[in-house]
């Protein structure tokens, strides 16, 4: 087995212990990679398309909004809420997102299980009740 083949073969094998990833992934990935290395070593450019910098999303929305977890539809990984990561990883406002990705500005990013559980907690804390004091508060000063 050639060098190159070796070291591409390394390389995707520690990028797939930390991404599940299919048999028919592995093998693309293997190929590029490889295509890459060979490129590399005889001096030629090597153009690196990002999932960023591509405007179709990597998840459907369908698939994006799920029960338990919601996923960036940037780069697919689920998660509970996307605010921070959309700030962190990919240096987008939710407004960005939603307005990339055609999304209505209503449209909660965060998973239904957790915003229900949100929810519930402020009906078991009564949390309405203090809002509508401090309405009622509000409207008797006008």
């Amino acid at each position: 087995m050639s060098k190159l083949l070796e070291l591409a073969t390394d390389l995707v094998s520690s990028h797939a212990s930390m991404t599940p990833m299919s048999k028919e992934d592995l093998v693309a990935e293997i190929n590029e990679v490889y295509a890459a290395l060979t490129a590399l070593e005889s001096g030629e450019a090597v153009e690196v398309a990002t999932a960023e910098d591509a405007d179709a999303p990597v998840v459907s929305k369908r698939k994006a909004f799920g029960k338990n977890k919601i996923y960036c539809m940037v780069c697919g990984k689920g998660f509970t809420t996307l605010k921070r990561h959309l700030s962190t990883a990919h240096e987008m406002t939710p407004r960005e997102y939603r307005d990339k990705f055609d999304i209505p500005a209503g449209t909660v990013l965060a998973a239904k299980a957790y915003s229900e559980s949100r929810r519930q907690m402020a009906i078991d804390k009564d949390l309405g009740a203090g809002l509508a004091k401090a309405r009622a508060k509000r409207a008797k000063k006008k």
